[in-house]
């Protein structure tokens, strides 16, 4: 069973100042999930389901139609406010979706498969795709056997401002015990660190592993995630800035035991556009990878 990668491309760019995810940044224009889709592709996965927002639709089918159709196979499924599940109600001066894991729940109708999660605007490199792929494509019918691939935190910083990561712990058997979304990391006087709940400044070595957003899952998170986001509204759907983040859901089913989630090593380095000033950066190194020949002067 070849497994399904779910590409969420739903975000608005704002600290980037626009649709990264359509921005053409490859030598050949080519956008940064096409080569997502590309490595996907040829490490052995089956199919991409994009997760886009409706007031883009015209313009990501004017981009990626013509250069997918016929090469390889694709569902698109939309992210709006209001798709929560019935009955649950939440704050009307909300304008903008709920969140990671919310953008994965709209998948739940075309994937039937095991399938990777990863964002639209990360590079994740090709020995990246082939770990999960050989993963994903042994699980048979196992359901509540994750897995995500993870990065050194240090590798993963802008130079521009700060990120989000999932921050990670795992057992001594390379299991992940603890996942938790920290929304404003970055590098200080040479120190990495992120302000907690409370403000306070919390270092991290250069090595800790942080989630990516690549993520491999069978099809029962998605019953999983539908009762967590119940319980999420009734607890922050009055609240406009509350995001249903992938971490959270993870972290609940750890916790509970109701799923392990290994954490894949890669040889692979990510690199991604956070901001508009990040962008050239990412396109002389992508311009190095086709002359390395990791990739063929045309992706298509």
């Amino acid at each position: 069973m070849k497994p399904t990668l779910l590409i969420l491309a739903a975000g608005m760019g704002s600290r980037y100042g626009g649709l990264k995810q359509l921005d053409g940044i490859g030598p050949g224009g080519e956008t940064i999930m096409e080569y997502s889709v590309y490595d996907a592709m040829r490490a052995g996965f089956g199919k991409v389901v994009f997760v886009i927002r409706p007031n883009f639709a015209d313009a990501f089918r004017e981009t990626f139609i013509p250069r997918l159709c016929g090469k390889v196979p694709y569902e698109i499924v939309y992210q709006e406010i209001e798709f929560v599940p019935e009955g649950c109600v939440y704050a009307p001066e909300r304008t903008k979706p709920w969140g990671t894991n919310h953008a994965v729940m709209m998948g739940a109708d075309v994937v039937r498969e095991p399938f990777a999660v990863i964002n639209a605007d990360d590079y994740y490199g090709v020995d990246s795709f082939k770990v999960m792929a050989d993963f994903l494509s042994n699980l048979g019918d196992q359901g509540g056997r994750y897995c995500m691939v993870g990065f050194n935190v240090g590798n993963t910083l802008s130079e521009i401002g700060a990120v989000s990561r999932g921050v990670c712990e795992k057992d001594t058997n390379g299991f992940l015990t603890t996942v938790v979304e920290r929304t404003h990391i970055e590098r200080k006087d040479g120190v990495i660190g992120f302000a907690d709940e409370q403000g306070q400044w919390v270092t991290l070595s250069e090595d800790t592993p942080v989630s990516m957003n690549m993520w491999g899952f069978t099809p029962d998170y998605f019953d999983y995630s539908r009762q967590s986001f119940i319980s999420f509204l009734q607890k922050n759907g009055q609240n406009i800035k509350a995001e249903f983040f992938i971490p959270l859901v993870v972290n609940e089913m750890i916790q509970s035991g109701k799923a392990s989630v290994k954490v894949l090593s890669t040889s692979s380095r990510w690199f991604g556009v956070t901001y508009q000033e990040d962008r050239p950066g990412v396109v002389a190194r992508l311009s190095e990878l086709h002359q390395q020949g990791v990739y063929p002067p045309s992706l298509w």
